[in-house]
């Protein structure tokens, strides 16, 4: 017989939120975790399911005065006491809950400062910060926005330490994607094992990688033909304009159909889990899979 795997629900933690969860955080006490949407953060005790506290809540008084919302919210990975919670205006506000129960104060704000030069009527959509992940270490969050990663040190809240390209070749289509609201798709990141490489999604089933240490960057494919057992993953490479190499792809031909939104590195081995569409891929490197 196959396999079968059935996942039934151990709790039910009910009436927490008015509008759609964008994001769930474990605490590092083990014992509470947190549950944001777009405009309310809750905490919750893990042996309580039918009361939770409101711990950060932006909504105006008058709806029509909103100016943003919560897009993603995490624990800190070694303080309990810590969060970050990131907005659709491209800031992070970093919190401190021994300060007061309701964090409606942040303790630092993290927000690049805008070139007027690349201003244009995308700029605050691109901006929007769609996932947010603390370092392995927790001296550093990733955040991800329409066309970057950016790596931001905690001690240093002007402007991120490093900036990675994700498809910057897709800038100037941002018209037709805004058209066929590609350009709302929510992009999530996250670190490897030892906060040196880090791994995000793309379309036409592409996945980067960037690593911190030496700047280099790879573009690879999860598909069905690319991920028979065993099988290595070929670079890819997108090219704008005629010049091109013979495995090169063109940007006009990309299907924004199919994204890759979800992506998760094992927290202590070289191996990722990749969502494209319905389908879920596992890659291990090459070195891992030949010593197990």
């Amino acid at each position: 017989m196959d396999l079968m795997v059935e996942v039934s629900p151990r709790r039910v933690f009910g009436n927490g939120h008015t509008y759609h969860i964008n994001s769930i955080s474990v605490n590092s006490d083990c014992e509470t975790y947190m549950s944001a949407d777009d405009l309310r953060i809750n905490l919750w005790h893990l042996a309580v399911t039918d009361r939770s506290f409101n711990i950060v809540d932006i909504k105006p008084a008058n709806m029509e005065e909103l100016t943003e919302v919560i897009t993603a919210a995490e624990f800190h990975p070694l303080h309990c006491n810590l969060f970050v919670y990131s907005s659709s205006k491209g800031s992070l506000r970093l919190c401190d809950m021994r300060a007061a129960a309701l964090c409606d104060k942040h303790a630092k704000l993290f927000e690049e400062p805008e070139d007027p030069g690349n201003r244009s009527f995308f700029s605050e959509i691109i901006s929007s910060v769609s996932d947010v992940k603390f370092s392995r270490s927790g001296r550093f969050m990733l955040t991800r926005d329409y066309l970057t990663v950016k790596v931001w040190d905690l001690n240093m809240e002007a402007r991120p330490i490093e900036t990675y390209q994700v498809h910057d070749y897709l800038r100037s289509k941002l018209c037709s994607l805004y058209e066929n609201d590609c350009i709302f798709d929510k992009f999530e990141c996250t670190w490897n094992g030892s906060d040196s490489v880090i791994m995000t999604g793309a379309y036409n089933n592409f996945f980067r990688m960037f690593d911190r240490n030496t700047k280099r960057d790879v573009t690879l494919e999860a598909s069905r033909e690319s991920s028979k057992p065993r099988a290595v993953l070929k670079p890819r490479r997108v090219c704008v304009g005629a010049k091109r190499r013979r495995d090169d792809i063109s940007v006009d031909s990309l299907d924004f159909t199919k994204k890759i939104l979800h992506t998760a590195w094992h927290p202590a081995e070289n191996i990722i889990a990749i969502a494209a569409t319905n389908n879920l891929y596992i890659f291990q490197d090459k070195v891992n899979s030949e010593m197990h």
